[in-house]
């Protein structure tokens, strides 16, 4: 029973929750994990006969498995919401998971590039002008101009611009379509590349916005690899990818007086609380800012 209820149940993230191909199969793979579990350790086939005890099991289980802490969270959370689709649907009579709690994990800050290392990357980017050099110029000056994510910038498509108007349309998360301001400098170089760059590179297929030399779109490893071979280029010592520049328009924002409300509708984020790890960036880059200027800071000598 419990193998046609999970069919039901991806029917159910697909049409009613509209998630994305990527985020339905992380929940699927780990329900799967977890039936499977739970048929081989107490031959549950049933859903009512679920039990708290046999989460915590499957939990400890995971730990033993040397499992890490993100990776297990994911997991109670995909649990957590197929439990509760089966409390919606009527079969069961209560969550068994309902105050299962998360794990603790430890925050790790995302990698931010300061105005100088942006201007560095792009000053780089541009180099000698070539057709290639334009295309990577205007994915940079849109990611983080528009603090767009990777997927939602290499399937934009040209009729997705509307630059007269200063803005595009993005098809985010979840196929959750929302209007994106365009800035000045984002506006002059997707200009310059549709004009001087994008016909010759390939002239055929004109819809797709980014492309590569074969004329499909540039793909998330290849912008990944764009961005890394110009950071050593540009000198940047930071670990960083086409992600790190929505980390630093988000950042900028926020140390520039921006609105936490405003900044979470430009990314897109469901949950304000998402957007709010990035004021942990700003105040961390302040305290820096501090302890490097102010005589009475930690350290200092009068």
């Amino acid at each position: 029973m419990l193998d046609n209820i999970l069919k039901e149940y991806l029917y159910y993230l697909k049409i009613t929750k509209n998630l994305s191909k990527n985020t339905i199969s992380s929940y699927v793979n780990d329900i799967t994990d977890y039936l499977e579990f739970l048929d081989k350790n107490y031959h549950i086939k049933q859903p009512d006969r679920i039990e708290r005890t046999h989460i915590v099991n499957y939990l400890a289980h995971l730990k033993r498995a040397e499992l890490a802490v993100k990776s297990i969270s994911r997991k109670i959370s995909s649990i957590k919401s197929f439990h509760q689709y089966l409390q919606t649907e009527k079969l069961v009579d209560g969550n068994v998971v309902k105050s299962l709690p998360l794990p603790k994990t430890q925050k790790h800050l995302p990698v931010v590039l300061n105005i100088e290392e942006i201007e560095a990357l792009l000053t780089t980017a541009i180099g000698a002008k070539s057709i290639l050099d334009l295309r990577n110029v205007a994915m940079i000056e849109l990611a983080y101009g528009s603090g767009l994510r990777v997927s939602e910038l290499i399937d934009l498509d040209v009729a997705d611009l509307h630059l007269n108007m200063g803005f595009i349309k993005v098809l985010g998360k979840g196929n959750k379509e929302r209007i994106v301001p365009l800035g000045e400098n984002a506006i002059i170089a997707l200009r310059k590349y549709l004009t001087d760059a994008r016909p010759l590179i390939h002239p055929t297929n004109k819809e797709i916005l980014f492309v590569n030399k074969s004329g499909t779109r540039i793909s998330r490893v290849g912008f990944y690899k764009i961005i890394q071979n110009l950071a050593v280029k540009a000198h940047i010592d930071k670990s960083i990818s086409p992600h790190t520049l929505r980390h630093s328009f988000a950042t900028h924002l926020l140390e520039n007086g921006a609105d936490l409300r405003a900044v979470q509708e430009l990314l897109g984020h469901e949950d304000i609380l998402t957007t709010e790890n990035y004021t942990h960036i700003s105040t961390k880059h302040l305290q820096a800012a501090y302890e490097a200027a102010h005589p009475r800071a930690l350290g200092k000598k009068e």
